[in-house]
């Protein structure tokens, strides 16, 4: 399975809804991940420009993109961003096929 990263920063009217009831967002939009054929890995919930992060599995890009576009339908969050994350072995292939490659810098 393919590796993510979403980060979200929520709006104003969520954060003061989560501060009247506070609850892990990240374990309320476990299941819908899962419902896709995902898993998330490791979350968290980082200082600075969002305000949540997940790292999770899922099937292909559209299961992953079917997950970013749920959440931005909901409304509460007000910028996201998915990263598409290289696992070591996808690392290490990429840089061999890049000794392949006949791409040439202009000096």
């Amino acid at each position: 399975m393919a590796l993510y990263m979403y980060q979200a920063a929520y709006t104003a009217e969520s954060v003061a809804a989560q501060i009247k009831e506070p609850q892990d967002r990240i374990e309320a939009v476990r299941p819908a991940l899962e419902a896709l054929g995902g898993k998330i890995l490791v979350g968290g919930y980082p200082f600075g420009d969002y305000d949540v992060l997940a790292v999770y599995e899922a099937p292909d890009d559209t299961a992953a993109a079917a997950f970013a576009l749920a959440i931005a339908a909901g409304g509460a969050v007000r910028s996201a961003k998915t990263t598409r994350l290289l696992t070591g072995q996808e690392w290490i292939e990429s840089l061999r096929n890049a000794q392949g490659s006949q791409y040439r810098p202009a000096r």
